[in-house]
């Protein structure tokens, strides 16, 4: 096996195989080591993350190193029936493809018996292994910017279903009725790792066979209506704000990444400035222009991005308060943010928090994943709540962490080489820190698109095997211009990353506006990680 780096508390494990990437994962969950925090399983790798403060990468290595990878996983006992009408736009292609007819094709597909085998790329798809090996085809050459839930696909030794509207370069070779993603049921994903898969053809049956889900409402996910008290409306919100927290962890195994806000030192100091704890939820507000009445007493606080504050009273008195100091308001007062200067986002807190209900444990909004909170648009009405529980102090000692950048600057992010720095040649690899990149309109929450003079060149044109990103990663795809990855990004993905933003850089990416320009700057150069012992 391998160890590669990915960035300062992430490593990639490169194994020869998907059985040995499975062996070592269920090794791991029955015998963890300590200092490990999440996982993620992909065809020949496993993504590991794990505290630097408790487990240096290299002993990390050595104790990984010597585990068993012969052990075969026992298959779940758990069979899931999908019907599917044989109608993909691709199925003709396929078949050219694989040299089958179509009606072989469909026949090979509805008698092969598939594993789940992991999970990724978006909440509830699955990566299912175990089908006719004359059915394994390339991904498309162009693909898809949007490909309808509930598509049956092929690529590669894989099949999977698409789990909601999303761009996707797989064969599509037909469609289920079959909801794969679900927030009503319990768990939400259909297909869970282990799991055995079989298709069914809907053209041969009298009637679809729908595998039935117990559905359950959860404590946390329940929507209770909240108790009187003071409300927010929103009068004005040019992009919709989102609730955010800290992020959503332990969700890898039905494909759910963490998100979480995007700048968290200046979410922290949110609620420090209000006396919250650091985790509550608060309101993440892209460029400012957002603009809300209180209906009582309450006590706000805004950081991140230093968008203008002004307040007007409901006697029609005005006046400006500052970023980074607890704001008292009172019935009537009318709160409008100016658009922010420099930086992309800002935080918005309230003392005591807002009443929001947690999806799979958090309350923050993941934009790809569409899971979580709605998103907060003009109209929205929100609770503070009146409980003082775990309250302290405010803080009237908090300030940015960093200068926010501004349009035209450019913004040097520190890079961690690899894990697939040698997929790159030698100047590409110099290209990565030699130019400039400026930010595209088309950056968002889930990573900022960006565009250099030069694009990166790649050694060839081999097809990478689906396996775990993380936040920060600089994937690169054919067209050799880098796409760096944010907090919404998908947890698995097939290009190359070249490197990965340094943790204590992510706070600052965050913060960077669209037509800003990014110099990467490389601190380490891309070497295997060697396992030592101590």
């Amino acid at each position: 096996m391998r160890f590669l780096p990915v960035s300062l508390s992430v490593l990639l494990v490169e194994l020869r195989d998907l059985d040995e990437t499975l062996a070592l994962f269920a090794s791991l969950e029955s015998d963890p080591v300590d200092g490990i925090e999440d996982m993620v399983p992909a065809a020949r790798t496993l993504m590991i993350r794990f505290r630097p403060e408790t487990l240096k990468a290299e002993q990390l290595a050595a104790a990984i190193a010597t585990r068993d990878l012969s052990a075969k996983i026992a298959p779940s006992d758990k069979m899931v029936e999908i019907p599917v009408r044989y109608d993909g736009e691709d199925l003709a292609d396929v078949a050219d493809l694989t040299g089958l007819s179509v009606e072989d094709v469909i026949r090979r597909h509805t008698e092969s018996i598939f594993t789940v085998a992991f999970c990724g790329f978006a909440p509830g798809f699955g990566y299912l292994v175990g089908g006719d090996p004359a059915l394994q085809v390339p991904r498309r050459q162009s693909p898809r910017t949007k490909i309808p839930a509930g598509s049956v696909a092929l690529a590669g030794a894989f099949s999977g279903v698409y789990p909601q509207n999303s761009p996707g370069g797989w064969q599509i070779i037909g469609t289920t009725p079959l909801k794969m993603w679900d927030l009503l049921r319990d768990p939400p994903a259909l297909f869970q790792p282990g799991y055995r898969v079989r298709f069914t053809d809907t053209a041969k049956q009298t009637q679809t066979a729908i595998v039935s889900a117990r559905v359950s409402t959860t404590k946390e996910d329940a929507q209770a209506t909240p108790p009187d008290g003071v409300t927010i409306k929103v009068l004005a919100s040019p992009m919709p704000a989102l609730f955010q927290d800290l992020g959503r962890f332990g969700q890898t195994g039905q494909g759910v990444s963490s998100s979480g806000a995007l700048d968290q030192g200046a979410f922290k100091a949110a609620n420090r400035v209000v006396g919250n704890p650091v985790e509550m939820p608060a309101l993440e507000i892209t460029l400012g222009g957002f603009s809300f009445e209180a209906s009582g007493r309450a006590v706000m606080g805004l950081t991140g991005a230093p968008c203008p504050i002004t307040i007007r009273n409901a006697g029609g008195w005005m006046w400006k308060a500052d970023t980074y100091r607890p704001i008292s308001l009172e019935a009537g007062d009318v709160v409008t943010l100016g658009f922010a200067p420099r930086g992309a986002r800002s935080y918005l807190a309230f003392r005591g928090g807002l009443h929001v209900s947690s999806v799979l444990g958090s309350a923050s909004t993941d934009t790809l994943a569409v899971v979580g909170p709605e998103p907060v648009v003009v109209g929205s009405t929100l609770q503070v709540k009146s409980e003082r529980k775990g309250l302290v102090p405010v803080s009237l000692d908090e300030a940015p962490a960093f200068d926010h950048p501004a349009v035209d600057e450019v913004v040097t992010l520190d890079v961690i080489m690899g894990p697939r720095s040698d997929w790159f040649t030698e100047s590409g690899l110099a290209t990565l820190s030699s130019q400039t990149y400026l930010v595209t309109p088309q950056s968002n929450r889930v990573g900022i698109r960006i565009s250099g003079d030069v694009a990166l060149e790649r050694k060839d044109a081999a097809e990478l095997p689906s396996e775990g990103t993380a936040t920060g990663a600089i994937q690169v795809p054919h067209s050799g211009q880098p796409v760096l990855f944010l907090a919404d990004h998908p947890l698995t993905g097939g290009y190359p990353v070249i490197g990965t933003v340094a943790e204590y850089h992510l706070d600052l990416a965050g913060q960077i506006p669209v037509n800003a320009r990014i110099q990467f700057r490389p601190i380490t150069r891309f070497a295997e990680i060697e396992p030592v012992r101590g």
